[in-house]
């Protein structure tokens, strides 16, 4: 199996969605055989968008024209990260929720993975995805509460916007594990990590 492992979160030690990342990749390689690539992007994140970032594959990246040193290392790194997902049999991604959606560093690697011919394709019946097939796990973290039947559900645009590029991408069944009300006292953080924890060790059962 090849796993790639993505942390986003910005908090370090503190980082619920890390501590969760980490539990689940030691429980999806506990039997060994795994080559796991870890990208953190909370440390060492990706640029925003240019046409000069854009990977190598992308229609539009030859409208840069010649880049120097610096706008080539940016473009190697988004050749990286696109490479990395696209031989990825398992993908685990760490999703904190940053006023109410994902991390920028999230976006900008995402950025780096819709790309035409890659991950999707154009034909006559719309888009099509073209990496499915690789199992999804993404640990999310919410300082509130935003579930279905929450007051506040219409502000969430984390997990629903994961669900959305993922399924474009071809993938449709991603897995969350959610733990939600962090910001809403100890007692209900304590509650939703065990949860969470134990929702991630089903996860090889």
């Amino acid at each position: 199996m090849k796993l790639l492992h993505v942390d986003t979160s910005i908090l370090g030690d503190a980082s619920v969605s890390r501590e969760l990342t980490a539990l689940v990749v030691r429980t999806l390689t506990a039997g060994g055989g795994a080559e796991v690539v870890h990208r953190d992007l909370g440390r060492e994140s990706l640029p925003h968008l240019t046409v000069a970032g854009l990977p190598s594959a992308h229609p539009l990246a030859a409208a840069a024209g010649p880049l120097g040193p610096e706008a080539q290392a940016v473009r190697d790194a988004g050749d990286a990260a696109l490479e990395e997902f696209l031989a990825a049999d398992t993908v685990v991604i760490g999703a904190p929720m940053y006023n109410f959606t994902v991390p920028s560093q999230l976006k900008a690697w995402i950025d780096r993975l819709v790309v035409p011919g890659k991950t999707f394709r154009y034909g006559a019946g719309g888009a099509e995805g073209l990496a499915g097939g690789k199992r999804v796990i993404v640990a999310l973290a919410r300082g509130g509460f935003y579930g279905r039947e929450t007051a506040a559900a219409s502000a969430e645009h984390a997990e629903s916007y994961l669900r959305t590029v993922l399924a474009f991408m071809g993938i449709t069944d991603p897995e969350f594990i959610v733990a939600e009300g962090l910001a809403t006292g100890e007692h209900t953080k304590a509650q939703a990590v065990a949860s969470a924890r134990g929702a991630v060790l089903q996860l090889a059962a």
